[in-house]
C-alpha cells in the first residue's frame, strides 16, 4: 500500500464556497428612477389627450382713436397630442431541481428562486429603464459591422461602435427581432434571435441562431414591439428631445407644427462651453425668461461627457498649495454644474449627447402599474409538457402597461453630435 496522501483523502475533504455572490453586471434605473416619480395619468386602452396651447391669441397692432376702426380680435389656438400605452414583461422562470437543490443552507449558499424573486424587479427597472432611452422604435442597438455565422454556436456577430449606445441596451439572453436600416423589413419574422454572448466593453454581441440575410446598418429591436414596420414601443428621450421638422410626434406632423419641436445644438465635435448656455438660452428664447427656470432642469449625460467637460475645468483650475500637508486631487467632486442645470449621469446614457431634461414637462400615462401578472389572485404559474402533463418547473411574469409624454417640447433641449471621449 502506498502512504497515505492527498490523492486518497480527498473524497473526504469538504468544498469551500464563498458565502458572497458579486453581481457582474449593472441593474441602474437612474433616469427611470426620475421619471417614476413625476405624476402619472390613469388612461384605458383609448388615446389620451394632452392638450396644448400652440398660438398665443389677440392681434396687436396700433389704430386711429379719431374714429378709426379697431378691426376685429382673435383668440389663442389649442390642440391636443395623443398617446397610447404599450406593455412591457420580463418572464423568469425555474426547474424544481434548481429549486429544491439550493432551498436550504447546507444545500447552496443561496436560495437562488428566492434571491430571484428579490432581484426581478430590480431587473425590470434596468431594462424599462433602457427602453427609456429610446426613439420609439424599440431599437435597442445598430450593427455597425456584423458577421454571419461566425459568432457563438454559430451564430451572428454584431459590432455596435456606430453609436453613443454600442451594446449598453441589450442583456445577455436576451430575444430580439432583427429589421433591416430603414425598418420597413423584419427579418426574424415571428422567429426572434437569441443573445448568447455580450461583450460590453467592446460593444460586441452575438446572436443565435444565425441569420443569413444579417447586413451592416442592420437593428436590433426588443420583441413584441406594436405595429411590424416600423416596430412601435416607448416614446423615449430621443423621441421628445428631437427638433426634427419631419416625420410626426404625437400625431403633430413636424413640418407644420414648428412649436413642437424641442431646441437643438449641433457640436459636431467635442464639447464646448458656449454648448450648454445656448442650449439653456434656446428654451428660453421660444418660452420665455418667465418659464425658463433652473429648477426642475437636469443636465443628463453619460459620464464619458461628465469628463469632457471636467477636462475644460481642469484647463483653468489654480492649485494653491498650503503650508501644511495636503492630499493631491486633481478632478471635481460631483457638485457640478453646466450653465446652471445640476449635472447627473446615466451610464445608459448616449455618449454623444447632453440632455437637458426638464422634469416638469414630462408625464406618464399608465394603464397597469409595474407588477406581478396576476390572474384571479394567482401570481406563480406551473408549466406544462409536450403531453399535456404539468412539467417540473414554474414561471412568473412582471409587467407594466405605460408611455411617456412631454407637454411641452419647446422647454427641452439637447446638444448632439459630441465627441465621445478617448476610452469610452
Amino acid at each position: 500500500m502506498p502512504a497515505l496522501n492527498n490523492a486518497s483523502v480527498v473524497a473526504l475533504q469538504l468544498e469551500a464556497v464563498a458565502s458572497d455572490i458579486p453581481t457582474l453586471f449593472d441593474r441602474d434605473d437612474v433616469l427611470w428612477g426620475k421619471l417614476e416619480k413625476r405624476p402619472v395619468t390613469q388612461v384605458s386602452s383609448r388615446d389620451m389627450r394632452i392638450p396644448l396651447e400652440l398660438r398665443a391669441g389677440g392681434k396687436f397692432g396700433m389704430y386711429d382713436n379719431n374714429g378709426g376702426s379697431l378691426g376685429r380680435g382673435a383668440g389663442q389656438f389649442f390642440d391636443k397630442a395623443i398617446i397610447n400605452t404599450v406593455n412591457f414583461k420580463e418572464a423568469l422562470e425555474w426547474t424544481k431541481q434548481a429549486e429544491w437543490a439550493t432551498d436550504n443552507s447546507r444545500k447552496a449558499v443561496a436560495k437562488t428562486v428566492t434571491k430571484l424573486l428579490a432581484d426581478s424587479m430590480d431587473e425590470f427597472r434596468r431594462n424599462i429603464d433602457s427602453m427609456c432611452m429610446t426613439d420609439g422604435t424599440g431599437v435597442v442597438a445598430t450593427g455597425t459591422t456584423v458577421s454571419v455565422g461566425t459568432g457563438t454556436g454559430g451564430g451572428d456577430v454584431w459590432n455596435c461602435t456606430g453609436d453613443g449606445f454600442g451594446a449598453r441596451l441589450v442583456r445577455f439572453g436576451q430575444d430580439l427581432d432583427v429589421y433591416n436600416a430603414a425598418l420597413t423589413v423584419c427579418r426574424t419574422a415571428g422567429a426572434p434571435v437569441t443573445i448568447n454572448f455580450l461583450d460590453l466593453e467592446n460593444k460586441i454581441f452575438h446572436t443565435f441562431p444565425s441569420l443569413g440575410t444579417l447586413v451592416n446598418t442592420d437593428k436590433a429591436v426588443i420583441t413584441g414591439a406594436q405595429g411590424a414596420t416600423p416596430p412601435v414601443s416607448i416614446y423615449g428621450v430621443p423621441y421628445h428631445h428631437n427638433s426634427a421638422s419631419t416625420g410626426t410626434w404625437l400625431g403633430f406632423d413636424r413640418a407644420l407644427t414648428p412649436e413642437i419641436r424641442a431646441n437643438r445644438v449641433a457640436a459636431g465635435g467635442a464639447l464646448s462651453l458656449p454648448f450648454a448656455r445656448l442650449a439653456i438660452n434656446k428654451i428660453g428664447n421660444r418660452v420665455g425668461i418667465k418659464n425658463v427656470t433652473k429648477q426642475g432642469i437636469l443636465a443628463m449625460m453619460h459620464p464619458a461627457q461628465k469628463q469632457a467637460y471636467e477636462e475644460l475645468g481642469q484647463l483653468v483650475s489654480i492649485i494653491q498649495k498650503g503650508s501644511k500637508e495636503e492630499g493631491l486631487d486633481l478632478y471635481f467632486n460631483d457638485n457640478m454644474q453646466m450653465a446652471g442645470a445640476p449635472v447627473d449621469i446615466s451610464y445608459s446614457w448616449d455618449k454623444t449627447r447632453i440632455d437637458f431634461l426638464n422634469t416638469k414637462v414630462w408625464g406618464r400615462a399608465e394603464m397597469h402599474p409595474a407588477g406581478f401578472y396576476d390572474q384571479d389572485g394567482r401570481k406563480m404559474f406551473e408549466l406544462r409538457s409536450a403531453d399535456g402533463g404539468v412539467a417540473a418547473a414554474a414561471i412568473f411574469y412582471l409587467v407594466i402597461s405605460f408611455n411617456l409624454f412631454v407637454n411641452n417640447p419647446a422647454a427641452c433641449s439637447y446638444i448632439d453630435t459630441l465627441t465621445v471621449p478617448t476610452g469610452y
